[in-house]
């Protein structure tokens, strides 16, 4: 058994609301300087730059996990994650069908920008990536699920897309395997006030948007490496991830 130090929700130069600067092989390069060994990159309705923050994080020797932060059609940030790089790409085409296509206004959301492991622009989303999809939350685990992944709701001690903060509460159904906080200090109240919450995977991460905001090596996770492999650890990680709390 090994520590691991993580952070699963990252934003790349893909989503309009991040820096232009982070891209995959800036991020990969940021998380080796801050001590994270586990990294998943979580880009709004998209998982496009994947393919590049895998080949930098291998660069790097940073285990890359392919993800998504989702947004449902109530306006809740689900994170997406998933244990292969294909199927995150297949549950990304899925994502696109099921988008509410809006032209983005570059001059006041930002670029969206697709890049390559070398730092290269080279396509764009054309699409504003924040906004709702037509997937709810009800739909969402099963058809993460369908893809081989796992999904749980991002930032739930946030007010903006925070589950909590637009259903009032932290539902019964569907039932999600984790949850995901911002402010480690907050996991105390929540479980306090809602105990549904005891029984999940409590999961911290940063929500980086820009790569100061990549926080130093803090939230870890116990995993077996026995015959370690990124492939292995990936495995682990999502083992441990399924488990209850």
């Amino acid at each position: 058994m090994s520590k691991y130090y993580y952070d699963l929700h990252i934003h790349s130069c893909l989503s309009p609301c991040a820096d232009n600067d982070m891209t995959p092989a800036n991020i990969a390069g940021t998380a080796t300087l801050a001590g994270i060994q586990i990294m998943a990159l979580t880009d709004h309705n998209s998982v496009k730059n994947c393919p590049a923050f895998y080949k930098a994080c291998k660069k790097y020797g940073v285990i890359p996990v392919a993800g998504m932060e989702l947004t449902t059609a109530e306006d809740i940030h689900v994170v997406c994650l998933f244990e292969d790089l294909d199927n995150a790409l297949a549950f990304g085409e899925e994502v696109d069908s099921k988008r509410v296509l809006i032209p983005n206004r570059v001059d006041i959301f930002g670029d969206q920008l697709i890049m390559d492991d070398e730092e290269n622009v080279i396509g764009t989303d054309a699409n504003m990536l924040p906004n709702a999809t037509e997937i709810t939350v009800d739909e969402a685990p099963s058809i993460v699920k369908k893809y081989g992944g796992i999904c749980y709701p991002a930032h739930i001690d946030r007010q903006a897309n925070g589950i909590i903060a637009v259903l009032g509460t932290f539902p019964e159904s569907p039932v999600f395997c984790c949850a995901e906080l911002h402010d480690k200090e907050k996991i105390g109240p929540h479980l306090e006030k809602y105990p549904i919450l005891r029984d999940k995977q409590i999961v911290i991460s940063s929500d980086a948007h820009y790569l100061w905001d990549i926080r130093d090596a803090d939230a870890s996770f116990e995993l077996d490496d026995e015959n370690y492999s990124s492939a292995l650890v990936r495995k682990r990680l999502f083992e441990k991830l399924r488990q209850e709390g």
